[in-house]
């Protein structure tokens, strides 16, 4: 009988730590054994004191995965107190057999590490940071914007005021004009037609014609 063969694989980083993220917990592997894993906290307080319980082994190199938003705090420590962090999507380090446990997950990243079989993340720059930041923060407030004027407009023709029909834009010049007219409580179509702007296609009769409102009082959630 065929003796089976053992796949051996060549440890490629000696110092490594694999780290499980989690929201109230960090769970630190400094190698295979149970002893060698610790749980810290996630204040200030507990991430110093990962880095010098990381210090204290010798260990040079560090991988854990992107989980949400809490690996950001440990990320920067880490990397203040001159660690390699290897920041790895959670698909690579998917444990392959048995019940999921956080101590099983920070030995599988070690262990995966170790063998130099984790790649890491993009991440940018400080520079490119901020401003991916901003673009996304203005992407927001546009959204934000779209879906307010949606609602308002949604208001408006529930009250039967068709401004949407007579102008382009109901947050143009002559929308928000109407629109703030309304909101103090004038709802002469007449008076309203007035802050027709001149670049408007619409004549202040048809604009008139489409701000009868049908006074109805009523509690809008939409």
């Amino acid at each position: 009988m065929a003796r089976k063969k053992k796949l051996e694989m060549e440890i490629v980083n000696q110092h490594a730590t694999g780290i499980d993220i989690g929201s109230r917990s960090h769970f630190v592997a400094v190698g295979q054994a149970l002893e060698d894993v610790k749980e810290f906290g996630v204040y200030a307080e507990d991430l110093t004191a990962i880095c010098q319980h990381l210090k204290s082994y010798g260990i040079t190199s560090v991988a854990m995965e992107s989980t949400g938003d809490y690996w950001q705090n440990l990320f920067t420590e880490l990397i203040k107190h001159d660690f390699e962090v290897i920041l790895c999507n959670g698909k690579f380090t998917k444990h392959a057999k048995g019940k999921k446990t956080d101590v099983k997950d920070a030995r599988w990243i070690q262990k995966l590490h170790a063998l130099g079989l984790l790649t890491s993340s993009f991440l940018p720059d400080q520079q490119t940071e901020i401003l991916r930041t901003y673009a996304r923060q203005r992407g927001n407030i546009i959204h934000q914007a779209w879906q307010t004027s949606r609602k308002m407009q949604k208001h408006l023709k529930f009250l039967n005021f068709r401004l949407d029909v007579v102008v382009k834009d109901i947050c143009g010049l002559t929308g928000l004009k109407i629109i703030e007219d309304i909101c103090k409580g004038n709802l002469d179509p007449n008076e309203l037609a007035k802050h027709r702007h001149y670049n408007c296609r619409k004549s202040e009769a048809e604009i008139a014609k489409a701000l009868h409102g049908n006074n109805r009082k009523t509690f809008f959630l939409g």
